[in-house]
């Protein structure tokens, strides 16, 4: 690479920490609905100062705050913290004029309360505030804002404008829950007098020293200043440093800092800031790559994060059964949130396919929605919104957004669009191929809705789909503006140049790894009994790799465990990604060394219009754990994600269950964990026994299930789930007739079951794809499989 001084490689290592710690702002205001720009930085800790300014311009802010004992101010804080009680109900009650007495007779109660626990404490009755709220929420919806209690318009109306402003939309028709009431007793601490200083007499600072100072890529004489003998209206112009006891601040070119008459500093720009960055685009520089490859991965977690904020559904607000992406012009996957690997490396199919079919027609403005399976997709559950990015003028195509979203319902022939039975794609949901969701800004919803109500076994609750959707071309848009604000300071050709580098150095990462390792083959069966045979290949001497699934069982005719080729290509993504030590982000590169062969009408490349809900699940589960049987580095975890739905034509309910991971050579496997190509929370106790009429009564180890060995297997979980209302409940999982094996000697970890208690005391043992009626008070239990252990005891 190109040499560089020991002052280009210190400021680069700065770079990189400033870059960081500027993303780790930008994640906290986006989660809030917040835009960091438009405030004012303030800054505090010894070493905040220093680094103030360029944290700042990373930000796009204008003004930076610096309190006087800035380098304590956490310790001064606690010193002249204010005396707070807080107390909470819960209520759960619909809003209406009917509730607002219960609402203020509950939070006369919890002021009474708070305040006898401040006087307590000796605070004086008469100096204590109250300050009461009613945290609301939509029905149907989890996401609870905190509003003044006041009248019944006033609490609607301070909903609405705080949910546009935190998630971008308001229904403002849509029936309201008050959650909770909430007060908040203060007794303020001892008021803080802060002295003025004057204004200087005459003349102007005295610096007490000059210094080197490398910045910007250059060396600047740079005056020192001591805080103490500074004066209130004094102007220091960067570059400069400020001395005080406890801090140093580093006034940066084209900063000055302005001392107030409460002896804060103000620091601003005296400058506009020069827009682009100059840098060459043909040899990545090493820093500039670790800042690209962080950039990056944050366009992709603030795009999650809007989604999240955005979504009403439990499966995207609350499992987190989604994924974000940024990719290049050709559909290439550029960087990734850490989201759902099974999303993640298929999502690029979809949107080379949108660039098959309409890369002539794209244009500013618009957004696709597919859930194709054999165009890119997974199952139907999950829909991708794909958001072109285009250059200044408009015209060309220079990256894409993408978020792929698993929707509760999308049709089919049971609740939740998972039917063990399904033989066919129709029978699994709603077909989105290639739809133009958004049209030059215009959203499309009559003919979406259309779409979804228009098919032969159509969705249940198509509301809940569209909100999800707007969710999720808010969040691409978010991609579209954070791309377009590093294109502000980098250039088009600049960005596109470190999307090429980023993907080369996983691509490189990787061939170090192939370097290290041994060609293998592994042949592991389903339940059903059919064979999935893999053989590595590997040449030490190009550093490259085949990939060969040839000898894998014909795809299923009379069932759904058929997995798409782009699913098949994200479990090798990701077991490969996770063979780099180093933290880069999951990307195209790193296949580049990788020839997958993938012989057409087996279970991994079945004939399009075959039924494929589980193989989204349940045979990217295997895949994964045959690849690494193959490498032999791992035993083999769970292999399964245990889907559990139930529903109705009011409910419809999706989660997978967490099991046991395999051990390896010099570690043991973990217990009760989401495994490999699943990424998704489980959903709170609370808020599935809120939405749904069924009650949690067991979520546990399952212990002793993880398989012996030198190094043990984790345990899997048991999940035990008592139905209030008659419901339809769906179980796809494997792993029940064939254990997740073992490695090296050590034993197989134990299979998984599941089984209906009846309230007469029945029980029924289901098969691991099964249908079954519930009833009030019958119980559905789920005793998920364990790790492989690894390594003869």
């Amino acid at each position: 690479g190109q040499a560089q001084t020991p002052e280009e490689v210190a400021e680069g290592f700065v770079r990189i920490a400033v870059a960081n710690m500027a993303n780790a702002i930008k994640q906290v205001s986006v989660q809030k609905g917040r835009d960091a720009a438009r405030f004012t930085l303030a800054c505090f800790g010894g070493a905040g100062g220093q680094h103030a300014c360029l944290v700042a311009d990373a930000l796009g802010m204008d003004q930076v705050f610096l309190h006087p004992f800035a380098g304590v101010l956490s310790a001064y804080g606690m010193g002249l913290a204010d005396q707070v009680v807080m107390r909470e109900q819960a209520m759960e009650v619909p809003l209406n004029q009917a509730a607002i007495a219960a609402l203020t007779e509950t939070a006369q109660r919890l002021s009474a309360d708070a305040r006898a626990a401040l006087r307590a404490q000796g605070a004086q009755a008469e100096i204590i505030r109250v300050a009461v709220f009613v945290h609301l929420r939509y029905a149907g919806t989890e996401a609870a804002l905190a509003v003044p209690l006041a009248t019944l318009r006033e609490m609607r109306e301070s909903f609405t404008m705080l949910h546009r402003a935190r998630f971008g939309f308001a229904t403002p028709e849509r029936a309201l829950i008050a959650e909770a009431v909430a007060i908040e007793a203060v007794a303020p601490g001892a008021p803080v007098e802060e002295a003025l200083i004057a204004p200087r007499a005459t003349g102007t600072p005295v610096p007490i020293d000059v210094v080197r100072l490398y910045s910007a890529g250059a060396w600047h004489d740079a005056p020192v200043f001591d805080r103490d003998a500074l004066a209130a209206e004094d102007c220091i112009r960067g570059p400069a440093l400020i001395r005080e006891a406890n801090a140093t601040t580093v006034i940066e070119p084209d900063w000055q800092a302005r001392v107030t008459g409460q002896n804060h500093l103000l620091l601003s720009r005296n400058a506009a800031r020069t827009g682009r960055v100059v840098i060459g685009t043909e040899r990545a520089d090493p820093v500039l790559l670790e800042l690209f490859n962080n950039l990056f991965m944050n366009v992709a977690e603030q795009t999650g994060s809007v989604l999240q904020n955005t979504a009403m559904s439990v499966n995207i607000k609350e499992r987190l059964d989604f994924s974000c992406a940024i990719f290049d012009a050709s559909g290439g996957l550029v960087a990734n949130a850490p989201h759902v690997p099974v999303h993640l490396g298929a999502m690029g199919e979809s949107v080379r396919t949108v660039l098959a079919r309409r890369a002539k027609t794209l244009k500013p403005g618009d957004a696709i929605a597919l859930n194709n399976p054999y165009n890119g997709g997974t199952h139907l559950p999950d829909i991708t919104v794909i958001t072109p990015v285009f250059d200044d003028a408009g015209r060309n195509i220079r990256f894409f957004v993408g978020s792929r979203g698993h929707h509760a319902d999308i049709g089919g022939i049971t609740p939740g669009s998972t039917p063990p039975s399904s033989t066919t794609l129709e029978e699994e949901g709603v077909v989105i191929d290639d739809f133009l969701l958004v049209d030059g800004g215009h959203f499309r919803e009559t003919e979406f809705r259309a779409l979804l109500l228009g098919a032969k076994y159509q969705a249940r609750n198509p509301d809940v789909n569209i909100a999800d959707i707007k969710a999720q071309v808010a969040a691409n848009e978010k991609g579209v503006q954070e791309l377009c604000r590093v294109v502000a300071q980098y250039g088009w050709d600049v960005v596109a140049a470190y999307m090429r580098h980023v993907m080369d150095n996983a691509e490189e990462s990787v061939r170090r790894v192939i370097a290290r390792i041994g060609s293998g083959r592994f042949s592991y069966r389903m339940d059903s009994g059919a064979p999935l045979a893999v053989a590595i290949e590997v040449d030490h001497a190009r550093r490259s790799a085949i990939v060969d699934f040839r000898g894998t069982g014909a795809e299923q005719k009379a069932g759904n465990f058929n997995a798409p080729p782009a699913v098949t290509r994200a479990a090798v993504l990701y077991v490969f990604r996770c063979l780099v030590g180093d933290d880069i982000p999951l990307n195209d590169g790193c296949l580049k060394p990788i020839e997958i062969l993938i012989p057409p009408g087996t279970f991994l490349s079945p004939t399009p219009g075959r039924a494929v809900v589980a193989g989204n699940t349940e045979v990217s589960q295997a895949t994964c754990n045959a690849l690494f049987g193959a490498l032999g580095v791992m035993a083999c975890s769970q292999a399964t994600m245990n889907n559990f739905l139930f529903g109705d034509a009011n409910y419809q309910y999706y989660e997978t269950i967490c099991g046991g991971t395999g051990a390896g050579p010099d570690f043991n496997g973990t217990s009760a964990v989401q495994t490999h190509m699943t990424n998704t929370r489980m959903t709170d106790p609370e808020v599935l026994e809120l939405r749904y009429p069924v009650r949690l009564e067991e979520f546990s180890i399952r212990r002793l299930s993880g398989g012996n060995g030198r190094y043990q297997g984790g345990d899997g979980a048991i999940r035990r789930i008592r139905f209030l209302a008659p419901m339809t409940a769906v179980i796809v999982a494997s792993r029940r007739a064939v254990a997740p094996f073992g490695l090296a000697g050590g034993e197989d970890g134990a299979a998984g079951a599941q089984w209906v208690e009846r309230r007469d005391g029945a029980r029924e043992f289901l098969d691991g794809t099964a249908q079954a009626e519930l009833f009030p008070g019958d119980v559905f239990v789920i005793a998920t499989p364990g790790g492989g252990g690894y390594g003869a005891v």
